[in-house]
Formats: structure tokens, sequence, C-alpha cells
């Protein structure tokens, strides 16, 4: 954790963005990755042309950590397997049927099951990455900065259609971690959610929390603030300027906090843009996926 920097775009339309016309004839396919509770969960991989191998980024979806599925990245997913990269979205436990901390014990042993895999996809994990929106931007950068908590063996992770045998001695860290509209801080959430009556919001909280005390423990930024971060690898963090459901005086705590510690982090703010802009085609998710495109490259050097 040695270099300190916040870099800050400002995100407009650009000439030259990725363009969602670009080449996308790559494979996709449904497999099963674990087992827990009685339940299977299933991945989705996006695979390049080409011989490989491929560096590989993890895909965790948002939905107030209650909703959605492995599909809901679909748009930025492709076009990232577009430019090389093997992409595994990954379906997991959330509320109201599941409490704190399942979905990101779940997080952590699919960053373990894609190692395990790596030689089936001929995927590249020396310097696998995560990439996440709105909780599931929470949860990837929960599971970035918390790497060495114990594996949940109450799960299964498979090896193929087989079941894999030692997995919580596989590494969960990660190189770098991307974060679209996060909800860094649950309890920060919350509170705005009850000021401006989004009931909807207040009810997933209490649906996957139950406790503000659980929101408060699950915050990045106090995490990083408290100096309890396992470690801070490179984050890059997208801001919508229209955004109802993601206040940015919580991302700027966030930002502060992971300078404060010596974290390298970038901030893109997209402005007149809502919440979750970026599932929709449109010139500025043109330019955010370039810019995801063009962070997670840098990377690999």
């Amino acid at each position: 954790m040695s270099r300190l920097c916040l870099f800050v775009v400002c995100c407009l339309a650009q000439a030259g963005a990725f363009s969602m016309s670009d080449d996308l004839s790559i494979e996709v396919h449904d497999e099963i990755w674990t087992r827990v509770a009685g339940q299977t969960f299933q991945v989705r991989i996006y695979r390049p042309a080409g011989e490989g191998p491929f560096p590989a980024i993890l895909d965790v979806h948002g939905g107030a950590w209650t909703v959605g599925d492995r599909t809901n990245g679909v748009l930025f997913n492709r076009a990232l397997a577009s430019r090389g990269f093997l992409v595994a979205a990954i379906d997991f436990r959330d509320g109201p049927n599941f409490k704190h901390p399942a979905a990101s014990h779940d997080v952590a042993n699919a960053i373990r099951w894609l190692r395990i895999n790596a030689e089936r996809f001929n995927a590249d994990v020396s310097k696998l990455g995560l990439i996440g929106s709105s909780s599931g931007g929470h949860l990837a950068l929960h599971a970035a900065i918390t790497p060495h908590v114990p594996a949940d063996e109450s799960a299964v992770v498979f090896q193929g259609e087989t079941e894999a045998k030692e997995f919580a001695g596989v590494s969960a860290e990660v190189s770098y971690v991307i974060a679209l509209w996060p909800v860094s801080d649950p309890f920060f959430r919350y509170r705005y959610a009850k000021r401006a009556k989004l009931e909807r919001l207040v009810s997933a909280h209490d649906g996957y929390f139950e406790t503000e005390a659980a929101m408060r423990q699950a915050s990045v930024t106090r995490i990083i603030a408290a100096g309890e971060a396992g470690t801070l690898p490179p984050a890059m963090i997208v801001q919508p300027g229209e955004d109802a459901n993601v206040p940015v005086e919580m991302t700027f705590e966030l930002l502060r906090a992971w300078q404060s510690r010596g974290g390298y982090i970038e901030y893109s703010y997209y402005p007149d843009q809502p919440h979750a802009f970026g599932h929709r085609p449109s010139e500025s998710t043109s330019a955010m996926v370039q810019g995801i495109i063009d962070f997670a490259v840098r990377q690999l050097d």
C-alpha cells in the first residue's frame, strides 16, 4: 500500500470510446459453481475468442442484496470478454432468505473457485480482478479488502462437475477491484434511504442485514478507516451524478478512507446519469465501459 493517489475523471461521452457494435463473438455458458445451504448456484462464463491464456475477472451483481442474478452485468461483461478477459458472473446467497455475511462468504469462495478452475478455462488468475455494481460493488470492495477471512467450509465448490478438495487453502486475494455506484457503507445508505423514504431500499437492508450493527460492521469505509483492511488493491469507482440510490457524500467518505491508508483509487464521475446507467446502452455507458477496460488492462502490466 505504498501508492497514494486519487485519480479523478469527469466523464462525458468521448470520441473513440467503446462501441456497442464492437465484435462480441464470444462463448457464453452457465454451470454450477457451488452448493451451500442445500442450494446450488450458477456462474455465467464469458470466454473470449482465441487460445488464451485470458486474464480473469469475477463479476458480482447488484440488487440491494436481495434481487438480481448473474445476467445483470451482461453489457460490460460481454465488452470485457470481447477485449480478451475471461469473465465469471456469479449467483450467490442473498436476502431475505439469507443474511449477512452469507453473500460475502460466497464472493470469497467464488474467487477460490475461479482459481481452482483456471486451467479448465485457460484463464490467467495471477492478476485476478473483481467488478461489482451497487450492492455488488459493496460485496466486491468488501471481498477485495478482507481476503484473509477463512473460507466458508459449509459450502462445496466445484472443479468442473466434481467437488473440489482443499479449497479452503486457496487464496481469495485479488489484484484490483472495480466498483460501479457501490453501496460502500450500508449503514450510511440505510439512514439516507430512511430520510428519503425509499421504502424498497429500507426493506432490502433490513432483510439482508437485520440490524444496524451488522450494517456498520459491513461498511467498507469503516473497515478501512479502522485499519482492519487486510489489503487495499488498486480500485476504480464509478459514480453517477444523479444517483438517487447512492449519495455522492457516501462515496466521498470511501475515497477519503482509501487515500488515508495509502491506497490507489480512481474516481470516475458521470454527470446527469442515474443509478445503474451502465446497464443500458448509451454514449455515457460506452465511455464507462471503455474506462473499465482501460483500468483493467493497466492492472495487468
